[in-house]
């Protein structure tokens, strides 16, 4: 593609960035004045893609970091002809736009993930290039290099400055992931002014000692000097590339320079003016003449590298059939339907243990038996979390072959590169860690969730059963914190079985789902159900009456005393109704009818009994009902002294249900 064809589009790029958002009266204008010739030149250049197909597997995946500067990505898939139309760009942010006002993945062909929340782009591209690796190394032959692809990320000044980018971009270093490339917009500004006394680091030397190769691309207008960079950076097969590129935010307006054009309108004078000095005459929404140049060669240039990857996978076909079958399996995201598996339920952990090593011993089955796409680790503690797959290696840049995942102290870009792997496609990925730390990561487990993403989340040591490490390990309030998630499915069980029905409901890969498991040993109560837990609630231990005289619920470790609590209860002629309620969004998602089944309206003396936070019980327990939970923070002590303080204990229970028996008789 020639300059003059790439000059109009990016022209075409910052007229439609900034009048998209004229319209609509909010957004990022001042990014995509500013980068919209480096941008431009990778789509339009270099970057391997098929706007037919938007979803060609061998594509090159492009991640907008700076989520704000959306209307440039926006425009610039316009040009390129993914079926983005003026009508789209002109209903920018509005209700029911396919253009939102930070990229969401499935909402917009070409958009890969979900970006907004600094730096989280980092870290899915560290996942799309660690997915890619692991892909390559397992499907690769000589002359067949079906999985080849690069991964590129745009970011800011302000993605750099958040920590998650500093994590990611270590990982990457100490991966060597030589197919990632992270294109560094240096403006110098952001929304409170210029960085200077802010963000003084030295970004180059940074990366470098990171293990990352650093290019330094110079004026972001020059495209050339750009394609240069881009150039060196294919060249190092091992390190991940840093390019710099320094651009003016707002460029090209009397804002420029200027905070003032970084997150509102410029203004229709302002954007005049600016028209006026480019001699542009276009109708709104219109992109230059000479883009349509751009567009064809794009087109063209996408179309025959999808022609040439499908010819090179029937001839894959042909050499390596038992490979290629697995590959496209692979591709389609599909998970084993275990929920309808007699040899899964039959291998599910039985007896008392805690429920970290029943899951240990769900997972490593699920990798042995059923899941070979299965990849994963945990934040420096897999022995701990049990989650590490026994039968297979550790990934590193020697063996990008195995599956286990060693991700250091690095939470919060731990579960943004999962969410990474699990956009790539092909692999299945979990990450792990203490429940506590699960503060750690909010940020990209919202991301999950937003997304709606297939991600497993390992949460152990999940209460005061914590015990001697204290409060600062002992989880509180992360079970509430975790349920308010929308789409998220957590799973708290009390037993082998219920902990094999969470993962049951992972491989159904309707939604994201949290394992949370004890510390400590637990006792199995009799008569647990994985269907039933499926399905988030069941009554575990019925009454004798039609209608009981109490309720029983609760979770995981104190399951078991709602069982011991109703044995109590009859001794003094009370017929209870014992509910393991291991997940409570699945339960509210069942149908109403099965729900009252569960928990009739008719019974309101209710008692829920969780080691945590009550506040998710109350929609429950009702007025007349009650909860034994945890409201405070723990101390230091053993688990057996901790439950026995704050009264989960079967007396404490039978005492609850007495007390809500006769406030519900009032």
């Amino acid at each position: 593609m020639d300059n003059k064809t790439l000059r109009y589009a990016i022209d075409s790029v910052r007229v439609l960035s900034v009048e998209a958002i004229e319209k609509a009266k909010s957004g990022h204008p001042g990014t995509p004045l500013g980068a919209a010739p480096a941008v431009s030149a990778l789509f339009g250049r270099y970057l391997r893609h098929d706007p037919a197909d938007p979803a060609f597997f061998d594509r090159d995946r492009f991640v907008l970091s700076a989520g704000h500067a959306s209307s440039m990505l926006y425009s610039v898939l316009h040009l390129c002809g993914y079926g983005i139309t003026k009508e789209d760009l002109a209903s920018f942010r509005q209700l029911r736009s396919r253009l939102p006002g930070h990229p969401e993945y499935g909402a917009t062909p070409g958009v890969e993930t979900s970006t907004g929340p600094l730096g989280q782009g980092i870290g899915n591209a560290v996942g799309f290039a660690l997915a890619e690796k692991m892909l390559a190394a397992r499907f690769n032959r000589d002359g067949f290099p079906v999985v080849d692809h690069y991964t590129y990320a745009f970011c800011g000044d302000g993605c750099l400055m958040e920590g998650l980018s500093y994590e990611a971009a270590s990982l990457a270093g100490s991966w060597k992931l030589g197919k990632l490339i992270v294109i560094y917009d240096k403006n110098d500004v952001t929304i409170e002014g210029a960085i200077n006394g802010v963000f003084d680091d030295d970004v180059a030397a940074r990366f470098a000692a990171q293990g990352w190769q650093v290019v330094d691309a110079g004026d972001g207008e020059d495209v050339d000097a750009f394609g240069a960079a881009l150039t060196l950076a294919k060249a190092d097969k091992e390190r991940p590339t840093l390019v710099i590129i320094h651009t003016v935010i707002g460029r090209g307006t009397s804002k420029a320079n200027s905070e003032s054009s970084h997150g509102a309108p410029l203004g229709e004078d302002c954007i005049a003016e600016m028209k006026a000095a480019m001699g542009w005459k276009q109708p709104p929404f219109t992109a230059l003449p000479g883009a349509a140049e751009f567009t064809r060669e794009v087109k063209e240039r996408g179309a025959k590298a999808h022609s040439e990857w499908n010819r090179l996978m029937r001839a894959y076909k042909n050499a390596y059939p038992e490979l290629h079958a697995e590959l496209t399996g692979r591709m389609k995201g599909k998970f084993p339907d275990v929920a309808h598996d007699e040899e899964f339920w039959a291998a599910a952990p039985k007896g008392n243990a805690a429920t970290r090593a029943h899951s240990g011993a769900v997972l490593n089955w699920l990798a042995d038996n059923r899941m070979p796409d299965l990849v994963g680790g945990s934040a420096d503690l897999g022995p701990s979390n049990m989650s590490i797959m026994k039968s297979r290696g550790y990934y590193s840049a020697q063996t990008p072959a195995e599956s286990n995942i060693h991700f250091g102290v690095r939470e919060l870009a731990m579960a943004s590169i999962a969410n990474g792997i699990a956009l790539h496609g092909g692999l299945h990925p979990y990450c792990a860690t203490f429940f506590v730390f699960s503060d750690y990561f909010k940020g990209s487990v919202r991301m999950t969730a937003l997304m709606d993403l297939p991600v497993l989340y390992i949460l152990s040591h999940d209460s005061i059963g914590v015990g001697e490490d204290g409060p600062t390990h002992q989880p509180v309030e992360q079970l509430a914190m975790l349920r308010t998630l929308p789409n998220l499915r957590v799973f708290r069980p009390c037993d082998g079985l219920e902990t094999a029905a969470a993962y049951a409901y992972y491989c159904t890969g309707k939604h994201p789902v949290a394992v949370v498991t004890s510390r400590q040993k637990l006792t199995s109560p009799e008569g647990t159900d994985g269907a039933g837990a499926m399905k988030g609630g069941y009554i575990l231990s019925d009454s004798e009456k039609d209608v009981p005289d109490v309720i029983l619920m609760g979770t995981g470790s104190e399951v078991y005393l709602l069982v011991e609590a109703k044995k109590l209860l009859a001794e003094k002629g009370v017929d209870a109704r014992v509910v393991s309620m291991p997940c409570l969004e699945e339960f509210d998602a069942q149908p109403a009818a099965y729900r009252e089944s569960v928990l009739p309206d008719a019974v309101r003396a209710r008692v829920a009994v969780e080691a945590g936070s009550s506040v998710c019980w109350y929609k429950y327990v009702g007025l007349d009902g009650m909860t034994v939970c945890k409201d405070d923070f723990g101390l230091s002590a053993p688990a057996g002294v901790l439950f026995e303080i704050n009264r989960f204990t079967p007396a404490d229970v039978a005492a609850a249900a007495m007390k809500t028996i006769r406030k519900a008789k009032r």
